[in-house]
């Protein structure tokens, strides 16, 4: 049925086909169970096991490595079958072997990522595990959640749930909260009656929606909507609908691989085609023998020309982004989101209990004549009253006294030592702050020589009087106790309290409804405190409507759910760094411009603030035309919130959205980044979030970019290190392949500089390992000052002039250093030992000018005390390799004189500090001038 809300409730009842005093019969139950489905939402369709750990195998490096397995694998069959070179068709299979175990490496890893998907909807449903009350057959009876259906009569009383969307037919002071689905902390209000005009879903006061609590009275209603049809069921869709999107760093590593697999296929080509066109030179034919000896060369260069590291040494770089945000309160789920903080360039915030502490509180008073700051925040009853004006300090215990005794809340402290609320908010506001005057409920009911006060009749709340009252005897005199809105006291009000003395309303109604403007302009909402004496009489048998008139007004109490603390200095932070922050909420235009203003997310009082009502005759385009400029939405739904996030998408932001109720959920599952509320977020919203705060602090999104663009800093040194690896590997075989024409002493022409495993144990262990230390490096002091990074600017742009630089020369140094070994007349396995040497102390030495974006004498090497131990642990076992029996059958290396290593250690240096002296003599001269 659409807009119930707007229909009379007889109506409903026969549209449905129900009856209020009846129910359903329990065949009807039945048949519409049938048609309409369990009250259960769905589960998005889920990805099986096998086919994630698949999906890790498609990436266009991995088709490359397999590749290379299946050349290797033909090597050492031929060897095996045809030639009989044992020896050459093992090494073949230890290729192939070690080529296996990284795609096994990577893949794994890229699964476990996968694993870790979100349970978003799991969470959903596990919040329908109740049971209800319905009528049917005309008994009351209660029934599983899940067989509730569009037609049935429920009932519900504080402290239940609402199981599906119901339209209210009667309520007796009933309040539900429904902050899981509008952001608001303060209890709605319900009615029966027909609504005359569209309204939003916090607006929509004669409906209840599941997931909803009832927080006070009872009420009875009929079932309208179950399951995926209902509002909590929309959300729902809303998350199945978002498809998962890569983040940006996935994005720039998915298209640099691309190019590179075209790289490392044109260069297999180019090699196979240049070797057999070498040998056909020199012998006239074309072998079987000369093609396998040509694969050896092109399977190495396939190998160089991959970074096969890349992925796994991404994945542990990001784990340590992950394990550094965790130290600062930031629990990451998704590897890859650590990098796209340092991206975001909008963060759309909830607003309650996001910017705001969720916990409505005193901040203001006028009372006695004068007005009060309230100091302190939330339900913690530590602060204290300040006077306006310090020369105006009348009594104010009278009021808070009143304050406290009308009212049922409390509040307790738990094992953590956190305040807990217990009933309506607003009530709870009270009570702390009596508590903050020393004045608490329960003592003053205790009875002692000076006070004796009983409680003899509670009026409750209602959405029609708005207002409640007790009745006391106090020291043998009765009175009434009453509080409700000041539009309302103000019409029943005799006289006001001003500094003890008492006033006519109408000499002081002027004051009154100023001080009531002046809270509602600072987005305060007002409740009036008021007492009248009474006699026994009244007191024990009076209606309601006799005992709630001639009131004498005591004060005024401004209420607001107050901005976080730390949330203003972490907003002007992002602000500096180019991070523009958006407040999302469904909480009330005025309220939500007051909170804005003085959190410094807009500069003026009188800020634009975009209402859902406006989006929805806003289309997409116009919507784009807006976006940028807006930093205030209210009273939006959870398709709004998700549609301004798209829309910044559409316009080129990366979005992080941040939130804690179940109407967040959709809205973070479709940003760049999702952020939830540890301590007092929802499962849902967690679930859904790809950072979760662990503290609630919005200081720790601040420091989250921070770290997220250390992370991205650090990957681009990584990628710059690895990359000039890659060249130098590659250059370093193609030399040999286009200018070795004939053999070199023991060393034949069709011998490559480096075998395939060397170019491995240099990628996964000379190279990698260094790698990994490099993410515990430093950041830039200046990275909070500077603009978010472009996502469509290539991580390499800036770069590739210096990778292609320090790659030649690195390569050419290996390349020279093998011809002079064969020159010198050694073996092919001790001149392709020492070009291994080479190159792994030639990117030794370089990592540590991959630290900077300037010059290697810019960086203190020892402030990196894992890199040091990195690069010892590779120059180390490298030398090993060369020295143990294994590795020199495996790989094909052999041991050398201590003079040739001294000489592969010492002289690779030379090429980076050089280089490096180079650029710094070129920034001094550019500095002067």
């Amino acid at each position: 049925m659409q807009k119930v809300y707007l229909k009379h409730k007889e109506e409903v009842l026969t549209a449905l086909a129900t009856n209020r005093t009846h129910g359903l019969t329990s065949s009807d139950a039945e048949t519409r169970l049938a048609k309409f489905g369990p009250n259960a939402l769905k589960a998005a369709p889920t990805i099986p096991a096998w086919k994630q750990f698949l999906l890790t195998l498609k990436e266009p490096l991995v088709i490359i490595l397999f590749v290379a397995v299946g050349l290797a694998l033909l090597s050492a069959a031929y060897d095996f079958f045809v030639t009989g070179n044992r020896s050459h068709g093992m090494a073949a299979i230890y290729e192939s072997i070690a080529i296996l175990i990284l795609i096994g490496v990577n893949s794994g890893l890229g699964y476990w990522q996968a694993q870790s998907a979100k349970k978003s909807m799991d969470a959903l449903r596990n919040m329908a595990d109740h049971q209800a009350r319905v009528l049917r057959d005309e008994v009351w009876e209660d029934v599983p959640v899940a067989e509730l259906v569009p037609g049935d009569i429920v009932r519900v009383q504080t402290g239940d749930f609402v199981e599906a969307d119901v339209r209210w037919l009667r309520v007796a002071n009933l309040q539900t909260s429904e902050a899981h689905l509008t952001g608001e902390a303060e209890p709605v209000s319900k009615q029966s009656h027909a609504l005359t005009e569209k309204v939003e879903l916090g607006d929509q006061t004669n409906m209840g929606f599941a997931g909803s609590m009832v927080t006070a009275g009872n009420g009875y209603g009929v079932v309208v909507a179950t399951g995926m049809e209902t509002e909590l069921g929309k959300i729902a869709k809303l998350m199945n609908d978002v498809p998962t999107q890569k983040t940006p760093i996935e994005r720039v590593v998915h298209s640099l691989s691309k190019k590179l697999m075209i790289v490392a296929i044109g260069i297999v080509f180019l090699t196979l085609g240049l070797e057999l066109f070498k040998a056909y030179q020199q012998t006239g034919n074309i072998s079987f023998e000369i093609l396998a000896a040509s694969l050896s060369t092109a399977i190495a260069l396939a190998v160089a020309a991959i970074p096969d590291a890349l992925p796994a040494v991404l994945s542990i770089v990001l784990t340590i982004g992950a394990t550094k945000l965790a130290k600062n309160q930031g629990l990451i789920k998704s590897l890859n989101s650590v990098e796209t903080l340092g991206a975001t360039n909008y963060i759309a915030s909830d607003k309650t209990g996001t910017l705001t502490k969720n916990e409505m509180t005193v901040t203001r008073f006028f009372a006695n004549g004068a007005h009060y700051e309230v100091e302190g925040n939330g339900y913690d009853t530590t602060g204290d009253f300040l006077p306006v004006d310090d020369r105006d300090t009348p009594a104010v215990e009278c009021f808070l006294q009143a304050a406290v005794l009308n009212n049922e809340a409390n509040v307790m402290q738990d094992e953590d030592g956190r305040f807990q609320p217990f009933g309506n908010p607003t009530d709870v506001a009270l009570v702390v702050a009596g508590a903050k005057g020393d004045i608490d409920r329960a003592t003053l009911l205790e009875k002692n020589d000076q006070r004796d006060i009983d409680i003899l009749r509670v009026l409750p709340f209602d959405s029609t009087r708005k207002m409640m009252s007790v009745v006391i005897k106090e020291n043998g005199q009765f009175k009434v106790l009453t509080k409700g809105a000041p539009d309302v006291i103000l019409q029943k009000t005799d006289q006001v309290v001003d500094h003890d003395q008492l006033v006519p309303i109408a000499e002081a109604r002027a004051t009154m409804e100023k001080v009531i403007l002046d809270f509602a302009n600072d987005a305060l909402r007002t409740i009036a405190i008021t007492e009248r004496a009474i006699d026994e009489s009244l007191a024990l048998h009076g209606e309601t409507a006799e005992l709630e008139q001639h009131l004498t007004l005591l004060g005024i109490a401004g209420i607001i759910d107050p901005p976080r603390p730390e949330v203003k200095r972490s907003i002007q932070t992002l602000h500096t760094a180019g991070v523009n922050v958006v407040m999302i909420t469904g909480d009330h235009a005025a309220t939500a411009r007051a909170i804005a203003y003085k959190l410094g997310i807009v500069q003026k009082k009188d800020a634009q603030v975009i209402e859902g009502a406006m989006l929805d005759k806003l289309p997409d385009a116009e919507l784009d035309d807006v976006v940028l400029e807006a930093r205030v939405y209210a009273r939006v739904s959870p398709e709004h919130k998700q549609r301004i996030v798209k829309a910044l998408q559409r316009r080129g932001q990366v979005v992080a959205m941040t939130g804690d109720g179940i109407n967040d959920a959709p809205a973070l599952r479709a940003a760049d980044i999702g952020i939830a509320m540890g301590i007092n977020g929802t499962e849902v919203t967690k679930d859904a979030a790809d950072l979760i705060l662990l503290d609630d602090k919005f200081t720790t999104i601040e420091k989250s970019v921070a770290a997220g663009r250390t992370i991205f800093g650090n990957i681009k040194n990584f990628m710059r290190h690895e990359l000039t690896t890659n060249v130098a590997e590659v250059l370093a075989l193609l030399l040999g392949v286009l200018l070795m024409t004939g053999p070199i002493g023991h060393v034949s022409a069709t011998t490559p500089t480096l075998t395939a495993l060397m170019v491995l144990w240099v990628n996964m262990v000379s190279d990698a390992i260094p790698s990994f230390a490099l993410a515990y490096d430093k950041p830039q002091a200046d990275q909070m000052k500077q603009k978010p990074r472009d996502t469509d600017v290539s991580i390499l742009r800036g770069m590739v002039g210096r990778i292609f630089v320090r790659g030649t020369v690195m390569g050419g140094t290996v390349y020279i250093a093998f011809i002079w070994a064969a020159s010198a007349g050694l073996p092919a396995a001790a001149a392709q030992t020492i070009a291994f040497l080479t190159l792994v102390f030639g990117q030794l030495w370089h990592v540590f000018d991959a630290r900077s974006t300037t010059t290697l004498y810019r960086r203190n090497p020892f402030s990196n005390v894992k890199l040091l131990a990195a690069v010892s642990f590779a120059a180390v076992s490298s030398l090993l390799v060369t020295t143990l029996p294994f590795f020199n059958v495996v790989m094909g290396t052999q041991m050398l004189t201590w003079q040739q290593y001294l000489l592969v250690t010492v002289l690779p240096a030379i090429p980076t500090l050089v280089l490096s002296g180079i650029k710094e003599a070129w920034l001094a001269v550019a500095k002067k001038k």
